[in-house]
């Protein structure tokens, strides 16, 4: 009798070890297996949220077939402290452990809503957007001008929401007054700067920010980018270039940038200044004689008239010759790898050719013939 009970005992343990282990490879697949989600979602972990409100708030957008398994996953995986607020992205079909790997993983959200400030030459603007997670495309709320007249309800609130994020977007060829300028009215950032950065050491890029980051904190985060670009450029200069120092190439670059917003033709306007340069030619280019006028406190907003063409600066180079003193604009880091790469052309001219681009020419009565089309596209486009 003893060994039958013994034997029926044994044999139901054995049975429920299987049956253990069968459930614990199930839930391991299910675990790991592709989810239910048929489309992406947006999804919100408020501040001082848990797995047990992130796993309902799943189950109810048909994200996870089980609450239970994905928090015994978060459990087992050892991430249960480690969930993080903000909006996260969760694609289609993600499974449970990589969901959890979104929301615990740290850094910035991946979805939700989201405010840019653009800096640009002729204006500044702010929009706030928010992203679609069917598409993965942002869908604008409204744009304003930072500064200007009362702010639009829309940025208000979401001003209030702890997951918003913020950007700053630097365009390239501003100056570091517009730079600095514009980012004093940005309500979510705090403080100032106590000098001037100097012109072309600010990185054009864009800049993840938090409310109440420093201003001066963000202006060091564009000169450390901009110092790491020069620093790669100049190390992998072309030989024979007529620029001694990186200072040297940061002031070719930002004429290059002024000049052209095409970037084939980048390198091809880097070589008409780099061929001047070796011919001991003045540059005569307008930019710099702007930048001499307005020293890079707003646009001119007209044409330069002759008596400007003539008035000698240390900026115009139709009176001075060779490199301006110093950099007229922040240069993207395209135009400064143009200046120190140049195409290899014999061209000494440059003019527009009605595109957004320009026509280039070898000899002065080619570049004659340029500047006569141009006049010509200049009188239609003026109705003359």
């Amino acid at each position: 009798m003893w060994r039958s009970i013994a034997s029926n005992a044994l044999s139901f343990f054995v049975v429920a070890v299987f049956l253990g282990g069968g459930v614990l490879l199930w839930a391991q697949r299910e675990y790991s297996a592709e989810g239910p989600l048929d489309a992406a979602i947006c999804l919100k972990v408020e501040r001082g949220s848990n797995f047990g409100r992130v796993s309902e708030d799943l189950a109810a957008q048909g994200a996870i077939s089980s609450g239970f398994l994905f928090r015994v996953g978060a459990d087992y995986a050892d991430k249960t402290s480690d969930l993080k607020a903000g909006s996260f992205l969760v694609p289609e079909g993600a499974s449970m452990a990589e969901i959890i790997d979104v929301v615990t993983r740290g850094g910035a959200s991946t979805c939700g809503t989201e405010v840019v400030y653009r800096i640009g030459v002729n204006r500044a603007t702010a929009e706030v957007r928010e992203l679609d997670p069917a598409t993965q495309r942002f869908v604008e709320i409204v744009e304003f001008t930072p500064g200007e007249g009362e702010l639009p309800e829309a940025y208000t609130r979401v001003r209030q929401e702890s997951d918003t994020r913020y950007r700053v977007a630097l365009a390239e060829g501003v100056t570091s007054w517009q730079v600095v300028e514009e980012l004093k009215a940005l309500d979510v950032l705090e403080g100032d700067v106590a000098e001037l950065p100097e012109e072309g050491s600010l990185a054009p890029d864009s800049y993840e920010v938090r409310a109440g980051t420093e201003l001066a904190d963000v202006i060091a985060e564009m000169q450390s980018r901009q110092e790491a670009i020069v620093a790669e450029a100049w190390a992998g200069r072309t030989e024979g270039l007529p620029l001694e120092t990186p200072e040297e190439m940061l002031v070719l670059a930002s004429i290059i940038e002024k000049e052209t917003g095409v970037a084939e033709e980048r390198r091809q306007v880097a070589s008409v200044f780099v061929n001047r340069l070796r011919e001991g030619m003045r540059l005569q280019t307008d930019p710099t004689v702007i930048y001499g006028i307005t020293n890079g406190q707003g646009v001119l907003g007209r044409g330069l008239r002759q008596s400007e063409l003539r008035r000698a600066t240390p900026y115009n180079t139709y009176v001075i010759n060779g490199l301006p003193p110093g950099p007229i604009a922040n240069p993207g880091a395209a135009a400064i790898r143009a200046a120190v790469d140049p195409a290899e052309t014999d061209f000494l001219f440059f003019v527009a050719d009605g595109t957004g681009g320009h026509a280039f020419a070898r000899t002065l009565a080619e570049h004659n013939e340029n500047v006569a089309k141009w006049r010509q596209i200049e009188a239609q486009q003026n109705g003359n």
